[in-house]
């Protein structure tokens, strides 16, 4: 079996606001043989799909797509010299999930089967961008509903507004006490019925994390996830020093060589990765393994499209040391729009698909809306029914 042709198909325009806002770009790979693949990443998707088309593509044609440790080192290789932490691997990382919805189809088996079989249930929490329910003031109600669903977590970020309007350099008292409004609204609601975790999108130096921590730390907060940029790990040391709020990092990191200072020197408590941007499931299952090495929980960040939750969803079920995954409660609503057998969340665990592969097929007449633009390479022969 060869791959024959290269799809990719992006959103032309951002679909739901989300630090920002993101596009779903997915792609297919094509073989001799009528099995297609389904791949994806966020939340640019037009520099990987350059990537995609005009450099990727020239390693993937004619080979074999079951040689998947082959193709990823392949496709690495040929990136990593001239830098890679970036649309570089988020490119590779949706050709990867792509290989391995090949490889399940090929056997006819759900991908977890493929992976080594499923150890557990997977629990979910639920970060906060919800159109329905405002974060500053409506946090305690969303907490109440999540609970009526049986989701025992929720993920904040009240301070970001200040960072913004701070350059992320200071924190003034009152910033600090209108930020812990919503973490308020949730004890006062729901008790400690809902975990609490803070995310901080990499927005503060040092200085005002450490206020932040200190403010935080009286709500029994579950964890802090990225309060500082990656640039200087160091600083995470001096901050897990003087809090006793759990760090989590981080779902931008890429690569296993990204993760080992993390994992060394214990930087971290809680070890966030995203497949889509790390590298494939092929590089996020030896952070996992490394993980597990250290004693260290996985947590899987989880803010794409229906095709990164269900490939994380796959990988999540066969990782022993996992806590749970990340999901976005509106995104379900938009997954069926465009896709058909994803994962749903139901009391309060994310179920995996069962079919083939990942199990998940893309509509039949997403490439025919206006909006999304396709592109292809090789030879592209687009089946008349699902494969």
């Amino acid at each position: 079996m060869k791959i024959t042709g290269i799809e990719t198909l992006l959103t032309n325009h951002p679909l739901i606001p989300h630090a920002g806002r993101n596009r779903w770009m997915w792609v297919r790979l094509y073989t001799d043989e009528g099995l297609v693949g389904l791949g994806e990443t966020f939340p640019d998707g037009y520099p990987e799909a350059a990537l995609i088309h005009g450099t990727l593509s020239r390693i993937l044609l004619g080979r074999s797509p079951l040689d998947i440790e082959a193709l990823w080192w392949d496709m690495f290789s040929t990136v990593e010299y001239y830098g890679w932490a970036g649309a570089e691997l988020r490119a590779l990382s949706a050709i990867d999930i792509a290989l391995w919805d090949i490889a399940g189809r090929y056997r006819g088996l759900p991908l977890y089967q493929i992976l080594g079989g499923r150890v557990r249930e997977i629990p979910v929490y639920n970060t906060c961008y919800d159109p329905q329910f405002d974060m500053m003031t409506q946090a305690g109600d969303l907490a109440e509903y999540l609970l009526e669903q049986d989701i025992r977590m929720m993920k904040v970020w009240p301070f970001d507004r200040f960072a913004v309007a701070h350059k992320g350099q200071y924190i003034s008292r009152e910033d600090l006490q209108c930020g812990l409004e919503p973490i308020k609204q949730i004890r006062d609601r729901v008790g400690s019925q809902i975990q609490i975790a803070l995310e901080g999108h990499g927005y503060w130096n040092l200085l005002a994390a450490e206020r932040i921590a200190r403010t935080a730390e009286p709500y029994e907060i579950f964890w802090m996830e990225d309060m500082l940029p990656l640039r200087n790990l160091n600083d995470y040391k001096e901050l897990a020093r003087i809090t006793s709020i759990p760090i989590c990092l981080s779902e931008r990191l890429m690569t296993k060589w990204q993760y080992l200072p993390v994992l060394q020197s214990r930087l971290a408590q809680i070890i966030m990765v995203d497949i889509a941007w790390t590298g494939g499931i092929s590089e996020a299952r030896k952070i996992c393994a490394a993980a597990e090495a250290e004693g260290l929980p996985i947590t899987f960040h989880n803010c794409g499209g229906p095709v990164l939750c269900g490939a994380t969803a796959h990988l999540a079920a066969v990782t022993h040391n996992l806590l749970n995954v990340e999901t976005v409660r509106p995104y379900f609503e938009r997954y069926a729009a465009v896709a058909k057998g994803h994962p749903e969340v139901k009391r309060g665990f994310l179920e995996v698909p069962d079919g083939p592969g990942l199990g998940i097929e893309l509509l039949a007449e997403l490439s025919q809306q206006h909006d999304v633009i396709v592109q292809r390479s090789g030879d592209v022969c687009v089946p008349t029914t699902p494969n």
